[in-house]
């Protein structure tokens, strides 16, 4: 494995939270990005829940699918839910794992931050059993109530 890419249309929540954790996780040498289609910027929250557990994402940025070097990425993980995820043009084994965008959530500031919280909390498992497994091929196990 040498490098993962992590890929959602914005770049602002779910992918970010997932280069994050994974950065913070991945064996030594293996590189890490996300990315998306239509890249805004880094939402607060996805900073905010991910420093809660010791992860500073703060100087991460969105960036474009077409700045990431497609040489080095062996593994495309997409995170869209209910959108149209992007493509990524390289050679590359991929893998769906589709989550809720926390970015739609409404409501009050804690049930929006709640939203974020559960997306990292999945994200933060899904990663580390990815890393324990990296050849299995499927989504990892949503389980109830997760």
């Amino acid at each position: 494995m040498k490098g993962i890419l992590f890929l959602c249309v914005a770049n602002s929540a779910r992918s970010q939270m997932a280069e994050g954790i994974a950065r913070a996780i991945a064996p030594l040498g293996v590189k890490i990005w996300s990315a998306g289609s239509r890249p805004t910027s880094v939402r607060p929250e996805a900073i905010a829940v991910l420093q809660d557990i010791g992860i500073d994402i703060s100087g991460q940025r969105s960036k474009s699918v077409t700045e990431i070097p497609s040489s080095e990425v062996d593994t495309v993980i997409t995170l869209c839910g209910e959108e149209e995820c992007p493509v990524f043009l390289g050679n590359a084994r991929r893998l769906h794992w589709g989550l809720p965008d926390p970015a739609a959530a409404v409501g009050s500031e804690a049930e929006r931050l709640a939203a974020f919280k559960e997306v990292r909390n999945k994200l933060l498992r899904f990663i580390k059993e990815f890393f324990m497994n990296p050849s299995k091929s499927s989504c990892p196990r949503i389980k109830k109530g997760d």
